[in-house]
């Protein structure tokens, strides 16, 4: 990506990917009018808009049947590839359930005890928590289990961690220093410090769509809000951050819009696609 000072902003891009949560979402998981208005004025000039974001695909399906998709989604931090019309998987990488516990044991070793829950693979994967994690987003569905041992039972996507008393910076700092190559540790959104499959970022499963669709990183913009969408950025010619975005991820983007709440998106999208 280059420097917000060197950008010289094209007049429209090919591809206009974003994040959900904070980003396009509104906090009560709703898509504004506005915003739906200002992504039929991208697909009127023949753009696509690809959604990446950290959650699973099954808990993205209800979201992209109310932006009328039907076409491909990056999904579970870039684990995922989904296609909304076909609703099935076309790539996914699992992160091994061994190495999960074990990076699980480090970070406690560290901190002390923190709570867990999974994503599991696939596109009827159910989320797993174990005794004492609170879902950050108390309307996404998701099943408590007896045991941690519970967790592993099919296959995964991404671990997701809490600690009761560390903020998140300091819980995903942490988990980064002790994790090394068991996994990529990515912070997502308020009270979601998360390992993935190692090398798996936002980027990679990007890449991977604009690829199918034959488009280049160069016709790309994305939007988002939180550390995790930094490879994503870094990949796309031009990121936007919301006024609500981690500081980590305003420090790297091309420009600032205002929050998700105040449409943020199609405040941009509605100067590009006039």
């Amino acid at each position: 990506m280059a420097a917000p000072t060197a950008y010289a902003e094209r007049t429209t891009y090919s591809l206009v990917a974003t994040d959900l949560d904070g980003t396009l979402l509104r906090g009560d998981d709703t898509f504004s009018d506005r915003s739906l208005d200002a992504l039929a004025r991208v697909a009127a000039a023949g753009a696509r808009h690809l959604v990446v974001t950290g959650r699973p695909a099954p808990r993205v399906r209800p979201l992209l049947d109310r932006l009328h998709s039907r076409g491909l989604a990056v999904c579970g931090q870039g684990a995922q590839l989904y296609d909304a019309g076909g609703d099935r998987l076309l790539w996914s990488v699992t992160l091994d359930r061994e190495l999960a516990e074990t990076a699980l044991g480090k970070i406690e070793a560290e901190v002390g005890q923190v709570y867990a829950a999974v994503d599991q693979d696939g596109v009827d994967g159910l989320t797993l928590i174990e005794p004492g994690y609170l879902m950050p987003h108390p309307t996404l569905p998701a099943l408590r289990v007896e045991r941690r041992d519970d967790l592993w039972c099919e296959p995964i996507s991404k671990v997701l961690l809490r600690h009761p008393t560390l903020s998140d910076d300091e819980l995903a700092s942490t988990a980064r220093a002790v994790v090394g190559s068991l996994a990529t540790v990515t912070m997502s959104g308020p009270g979601t410090v998360e390992l993935q499959p190692c090398g798996i970022t936002k980027a990679t499963g990007l890449a991977l769509a604009a690829e199918h669709l034959g488009i280049g990183p160069e016709d790309t913009i994305a939007f988002g809000d939180m550390p995790n969408d930094i490879p994503m950025f870094d990949w796309a010619a031009r990121g936007v951050a919301m006024a609500n975005a981690h500081p980590e991820l305003k420090a790297v983007a091309d420009e600032v819009t205002t929050s998700n709440e105040d449409d943020g998106v199609a405040v941009v999208l509605e100067r590009l696609y006039a």
